[in-house]
């Protein structure tokens, strides 16, 4: 097969397969297990990186039993998987983020991410820019009540 190794590894997984290519259930599962390992160490040095480690810490020491599997959910696909990916740098990913949560109506997340745009380099006109275009896609209303918030936290910066 193109996509198996010498060692019976599958190139794409790093699976062990047989000669005709069959991977086992537990090589699997196994393959799979180290994937999702992999994507939630790399998200987790994404989410602290644009985050910052005071949040990010805060987040785990709030973890309990009914929200453990969406702190790992998060910090694997939307930070180890999404923003990890070489298409788009972290500046733009803020600001498509923070359009998206004013279309959402997501206030609160908003304020997480506006911290996170300037962390990732955007200036506080930049941030405003942004703003401005939700205002005529996202209702100016949406835009309004994101500009209070971004205020807020533009004034705790300084």
């Amino acid at each position: 097969m193109s996509d198996e190794l010498d060692t019976g590894e599958r190139a794409d997984t790093g699976e062990r397969a047989d000669a005709a290519g069959r991977v086992d259930a537990a090589g699997r599962a196994d393959a799979l297990a180290e994937g999702d390992r992999r994507r939630h160490a790399a998200g987790l040095v994404v989410r602290r990186e644009v985050l910052g480690g005071a949040h990010v810490d805060r987040a785990a020491a709030g973890t309990t039993g009914f929200t453990a599997d969406f702190q790992d959910l998060i910090t694997r696909y939307a930070w180890g998987e999404i923003w990890t990916r070489p298409g788009l740098d972290r500046r733009t990913r803020s600001c498509i983020t923070l359009t998206a949560l004013v279309a959402g109506g997501h206030e609160g997340e908003l304020a997480m991410h506006v911290r996170a745009a300037l962390r990732n380099g955007l200036t506080e006109d930049e941030i405003k820019e942004v703003l401005l275009q939700t205002a005529i896609y996202c209702g100016v209303p949406a835009a309004n009540s994101a500009f209070a918030v971004a205020q807020r936290v533009l004034a705790e910066q300084e």
